[in-house]
């Protein structure tokens, strides 16, 4: 993986972050690169393709709880383009069969730029069924603070990806 996306997949998982938050949301990171640290010092005995390791790698990034205290796992994705990875399937299809979270993918090419997926995140057609995350309403995203990430999605993550993706 590219360190500029690596970069620009953090950012777009704190934006996500602060946005649930400033929406009035409960938000806990959760996810592998979380636990990772405790991981490493049984790295020598960890089966990494083993089924507890393909459990602990499908962690979902957030559990988000709502103004009322009810949970949600929630893996966020970035992918510059707005577009599913080939690989996309089999990762999402790990994540629905352990966590059954919700996925929200951020984009920094088509508006709306956040969308999310419920699982099985997949129609009939294999077609990623994915609507914008401000009509989500389990978490009653904040209009105002959504126009805001929005902006910072404009102003941090687009100019740099889009320019060297056009090279």
């Amino acid at each position: 993986m590219e360190p500029e996306s690596m970069l620009k997949g953090r950012m777009a998982e704190t934006l996500v972050e602060e946005l649930l938050r400033s929406s009035g949301n409960t938000v806990y990171r959760f996810g592998y690169e979380a636990i990772l640290q405790n991981l490493a010092q049984i790295e020598m005995s960890f089966n990494r393709d083993g089924e507890a390791g393909s459990r602990i790698r499908a962690i979902p990034d957030f559990i988000v709880l709502d103004k009322e205290g009810n949970p949600t796992f929630l893996e966020v994705k970035f992918r510059w383009n707005g577009q599913i990875h080939p690989n996309d399937h089999e990762r999402l299809s790990r994540i629905k069969e352990f966590w059954n979270a919700k996925i929200l993918f951020v984009n920094c090419s088509v508006k709306p730029y956040f969308q999310i997926a419920n699982p099985p995140y997949f129609d009939e057609a294999g077609t990623f069924a994915s609507h914008p995350l401000e009509k989500e309403t389990i978490w009653k995203i904040d209009p105002d603070v959504y126009a805001k990430c929005e902006a910072l999605v404009e102003k941090y993550i687009s100019p740099t990806l889009i320019k060297n993706r056009a090279e």
